[in-house]
């Protein structure tokens, strides 16, 4: 399995394309699909299509076929999702319904979340990023009294 790691710096064109960091074209060269995040989050997951499949597998695995949340969920997986491919420039276009629901300006921040990469608009990121380190903070604390 394929893990995406790192924080980069990157810029969309008028277009809405953002060129992929050129280390994970490869990984990406079979398609790519769009997606909304599942915690809601101001961003735009960028998955492999193998491992969106498996995702979404594990996530709907086990919801009843007649509940009601197995269709939500279904609608949610896919239809706010998008199969897409690289250009022959390793850029990707991210569809305006996306941009303008996550917020993207000009001014972006890809960044490596293990099985996908996610696309953030670099001042929602800035603001994000310290509850994100505090979080993490509070599981690990939380560590030592479950053990």
């Amino acid at each position: 399995m394929a893990r995406f790691r790192g924080t980069f710096d990157h810029t969309l064109d008028a277009k809405n394309r953002l060129t992929v960091p050129s280390r994970y074209r490869a990984t990406l060269s079979e398609g790519v699909v769009l997606a909304m995040p599942l915690d809601q989050k101001p961003c735009v997951s960028i998955w492999r299509p193998e491992a969106y499949e498996e995702f979404t597998d594990r996530a709907l695995d086990g919801v009843p076929a007649l509940s009601p949340r197995l269709a939500e969920l279904e609608r949610f997986f896919f239809g706010e999702s998008q199969e897409t491919e690289l250009d022959a420039a390793g850029r990707v276009m991210i569809p305006s319904v996306m941009a303008s629901h996550t917020g993207l300006s000009k001014e972006v921040v890809v960044v490596g979340a293990r099985d996908h990469l996610e696309l953030w608009d670099r001042t929602r990121w800035n603001e994000h990023r310290p509850a994100l380190l505090e979080g993490v903070a509070e599981v690990t604390a939380r560590a030592d009294e479950s053990a």
